[in-house]
């Protein structure tokens, strides 16, 4: 099954909307479903090596989203909101290869088996 995550949301908002998407997309992922996640808005930051665990969280998410990625998870993440959205715009995502479009995001929306959103 092909499950599409959507994120949304800054990724240290002081709630853990970000941190259990991606304990969920992770546990899929382990059961053998293909993972795709797709940032956009300010979510952007998770693929920001600048964006740093705060002292007050457990859980360095950006380091989480690698090892996920690294390890076979599709990640996408708007090009147009590298520039507009999230604490560190216009910074680079941790990998160029990355970067995507709307289209990217319709195709994925269109092939997928069941959609999420954090």
């Amino acid at each position: 099954m092909k499950i599409l995550f959507i994120f949304n949301n800054q990724p240290y908002d002081g709630s853990d909307v970000a941190w259990n998407g991606l304990r969920l997309a992770q546990n899929l992922f382990k059961r053998g479903e293909e993972v795709r996640i797709f940032l956009m808005n300010d979510s952007v930051d998770l693929a920001r090596e600048c964006t740093k665990k705060p002292n007050n969280y457990d859980n360095d998410l950006v380091a989480m989203l690698k090892e996920m990625y690294n390890n076979g998870v599709s990640l996408k993440v708007c090009g147009t909101c590298q520039a507009r959205c999230g604490i560190y715009k216009n910074e680079p995502y941790f990998d160029p290869d990355i970067k995507a479009t709307m289209n990217d995001l319709a195709d994925w929306v269109q092939d997928s088996d069941k959609i999420l959103t954090f």
